[in-house]
């Protein structure tokens, strides 16, 4: 019976994960997937206030701060500047995660009549203003749209956390590296503004100019989010270094202006095109991307994305509600969040947690596989086999960090007048009711990644190992192709140009593993393979921080 009524909460929440909402769910009344959906009471608890209470009062800030530290002090290294074994683009992922932690500590010492955080801050933002110089900027000028757009929301969240900072503790050393941070993102949100291409599909970013088209998700969730915050953070800048003011294809927004209305138009344009764009599955999920059928050898094909390709990621979940959250602010209109909480909606219950948000009902967290996850904990489905790339290391952490900033509270009054909106107090209690809701879940996952934790304090990639859900799917879903993991697509038909392309590789259905008759009592499966890297510290880090967040909004 209760597996018929798991079916039933499945089908309608793919039939109604295209719903706008008119307002979130609070933490007494209302729901997390839809007012129609029956609840499966299987025993397994209620939430209450209580509950939240008790997520609140673990220590969460002091096991970031334990996460970071390990990170840094493990995989950091100062005389470079830079994490040796990160790549460029994770390094620019890595440089967010540690800005944001410390945004986090500066608002938790906010918080309290003494700062016990500044050394701490201090520290760990030095080594962020040396990566600024470690950071290798010529070599990811020259790589895919999607690498140089980290580098943007990279540098960008720098400069939110030092003005922060800064307006807490006036004339902080910090303030100092704004100039040369705006200049970078400005520079590289140039360079990738160039993946914009209107003569296939009707518009969206190319992912790679060097490949054959494909629009992927990530690549436009990354435009839509780095353009909405070029407008509503960059301060701007009048540096030429290291080109001439003359090169115009370059500095081509030269000198750099604050609320350039540019960047809103760009985002703007960028989330009307993918949103009509039919990237999303039947459970509401963001696929990975589209090629253009018949393209190649001097023909644009059906000149359509009608290609797609079926690979679900969690990061491809994750970079769009910050874009969301910020064409919020920066039109005032409130669509952009009611599709960020539908999205948000439609993760949670890929990873079997359905509620219904009403403290006299439980939590469901279903035991099998349910499309991210199992038992309430986000997954790639590559965690199982062990064959997760440095690239999906890192995604999961990405999610997070970008759900973190879509649940900062709405400010009442604009921040800018004439260029931002505030919120109305209703929409701002409902939208800080709603994320506390989802704090509980994402402190169900933080416990799951601490639950990985090695003798070191190093995170696994597996949060959701101990419970190795038995129909774990053994292949990937039809037309997937999971290049993430198997770099070798990459240079089979499709992807590579004519000129690339090896005529001994094909494209292939990859084999993820069989879910059944592998032993994971005997040895630690996060030492399996790649093991623990600065990336799954990156994702620890980031799922730890934005337990804290959600569950203290308001506090």
């Amino acid at each position: 019976m209760a597996t018929k009524r798991l079916l039933v909460v499945a089908w309608l929440l793919a039939s109604n994960a295209s719903r706008v909402w008119s307002q979130p769910w609070s933490l007494k009344e209302g729901s997390l997937i839809s007012e129609q959906q029956p609840v499966v009471d299987t025993g397994s608890g209620k939430i209450t206030e209580s509950l939240y209470e008790q997520a609140v009062s673990k220590d969460i800030l002091k096991d970031m701060i334990d996460a970071m530290e390990v990170m840094q002090s493990q995989f950091y290294e100062l005389w470079i500047g830079t994490w040796p074994s990160a790549i460029d683009w994770t390094g620019a992922v890595i440089n967010t995660a540690v800005s944001s932690a410390i945004g986090t500590l500066s608002r938790a010492s906010n918080k309290t009549e003494v700062d016990h955080y500044s050394k701490i801050i201090n520290k760990y933002f030095s080594h962020n203003a040396a990566y600024y110089f470690g950071e290798d900027a010529f070599s990811i000028r020259n790589e895919a749209y999607d690498d140089i757009l980290w580098v943007v929301l990279g540098w960008l969240e720098n400069i939110k956390t030092i003005e922060y900072r800064n307006s807490t503790q006036p004339s902080w050393y910090g303030t100092q590296f704004i100039p040369a941070f705006s200049h970078r993102a400005r520079l590289f949100w140039d360079l990738a503004s160039r993946g914009w291409d209107n003569d296939l599909c009707g518009g969206g970013m190319i992912w790679n100019p060097r490949l054959e088209p494909y629009k992927n998700t990530i690549t436009n969730q990354l435009f839509i989010s780095a353009s909405v915050a070029m407008y509503l953070s960059s301060p701007g800048d009048a540096i030429d270094f290291p080109f001439a003011a003359s090169d115009s294809e370059t500095l081509g927004s030269m000198p750099g202006r604050p609320h350039d209305p540019k960047y809103l138009k760009a985002a703007i344009d960028g989330y009307r095109w993918l949103n009509n764009s039919n990237m999303t599955n039947s459970q509401g999920l963001y696929v990975d991307g589209y090629h253009i059928k018949g393209y190649g050898h001097g023909s644009i094909g059906t000149g359509k994305c009608d290609e797609r390709n079926e690979m679900v990621y969690t990061y491809n979940q994750g970079v769009i509600l910050s874009g969301l959250r910020g064409l919020w602010e920066a039109t005032g209109n409130s669509s952009y969040l009611e599709g960020g909480y539908t999205l948000i909606r439609n993760v949670m219950a890929s990873t079997g947690w359905y509620w219904e948000g009403q403290s006299n009902l439980p939590i469901y967290k279903a035991p099998g596989w349910a499309g991210l996850g199992q038992n309430g904990v986000l997954e790639e489905l590559c965690d199982r086999s062990g064959s997760c790339s440095q690239d999906s290391q890192t995604f999961k952490g990405i999610f997070f960090q970008h759900l973190t900033q879509f649940c900062e509270a709405l400010p009442l009054h604009a921040a800018v007048p004439g260029k931002t909106y505030g919120a109305s107090k209703v929409l701002k209690e409902n939208h800080d009711s709603f994320c506390k809701v989802v704090g509980i879940w994402v402190s169900h996952n933080a416990e799951a990644a601490l639950s990985t934790r090695d003798k070191s304090g190093l995170f696994g990639m597996w949060w959701g190992c101990k419970y190795a859900a038995k129909d774990y799917p053994e292949r990937l879903p039809l037309d997937a192709v999971d290049y993430r993991n198997n770099a070798t697509v990459l240079i089979s038909r499709g992807w590579a140009t004519p000129q690339q392309e090896s005529s001994s590789t094909r494209r292939v259905n990859i084999h993820l593993g069989k879910s059944s008759g592998t032993d994971f009592s005997t040895t630690d499966v996060n030492d399996r393979s790649r093991g623990r890297t600065v990336e799954t510290q990156q994702g620890g880090l980031a799922v730890l921080r934005s337990s804290w967040e959600l569950l203290n909004l308001g506090r």
